[in-house]
């Protein structure tokens, strides 16, 4: 089971962004890729407000290939609780969190609320983590230390220029999960392997936007261990998000 923990699914006209669940579906096809996780680019609630049902609907398109996440804007800390809930009640597996788009601060009192939220209901938080303002890997670290119990995953791994620091941040707190998708030095996955163990790296895409046969391909040409190759393509999302890898 190859599970892919980062891909979009949206249709916002007004944005440019005409995403159907078909179109990741066709890209998980061709790359061999048996699930993914899809998420809206928009935050929640705010210029969508109906992000959760959409998302929701578009997995329900195709039950046995897509598992929502929801994403959302911390910022709207009045829904918060019930987004998170309403959320779980809907079967969403994850929260999203892109703090360059929302300026919700990783750390903040906000944000923290939403981890403490997602912890409860037993979700897992994917966070874009790179080179933007408030997504570097040293600054979630600090929302990571607020709430150990939350399982929170580095997206990008650092992106271009943090890997590094998320390795370092990953091997100080043992709740950070590095996902790998548009990482640009295949390498350094093999790094984080051999220092955080296969079990805290996780196959991720980010498509439509980056090829998911190319992403995988960073993964699979590593030669790494047939364990560790099986956890990391799968085996390490469904346990995040308790569901079956079989």
């Amino acid at each position: 089971m190859i599970i892919d923990f980062h891909t979009h699914v949206d249709e916002a006209e007004a944005f440019g962004w005409i995403d159907p669940p078909e179109k990741i579906v066709g890209l998980l096809d061709e790359a061999g890729i048996d699930k993914a996780v899809i998420m809206t680019y928009t935050d929640l609630p705010g210029t969508n407000p109906g992000a959760l049902e959409y998302i929701v609907d578009a997995a329900a398109q195709f039950p046995d290939r897509l598992v929502p996440f929801v994403r959302l804007n911390p910022n709207y800390t009045a829904a918060m609780t019930e987004l998170v809930e309403r959320a779980v009640e809907l079967g969403v597996r994850g929260v999203k969190l892109h703090p360059t788009t929302t300026l919700a601060h990783p750390a903040g009192d906000a944000t923290v609320a939403v981890l403490r939220a997602s912890a409860r209901a037993g979700l897992p938080v994917l966070f874009h983590c790179g080179d933007d303002p408030y997504t570097t890997p040293q600054t979630l670290g600090l929302a990571a230390q607020a709430v150990p119990e939350c399982a929170i995953v580095f997206g990008h791994m650092g992106g271009y220029f943090h890997v590094r620091d998320a390795i370092d941040t990953a091997l100080r707190l043992p709740n950070v999960y590095l996902e790998t998708s548009a990482m640009p030095r295949p390498e350094m996955i093999r790094t984080a392997v051999g220092e955080l163990g296969a079990h805290r790296v996780i196959f991720g895409s980010d498509g439509p936007g980056c090829n998911p046969r190319l992403e995988l391909a960073k993964i699979t040409s590593l030669g790494l261990p047939a364990a560790d190759e099986q956890a990391i393509l799968g085996g390490n999302a469904a346990r995040l998000m308790e569901v079956s890898a079989a």
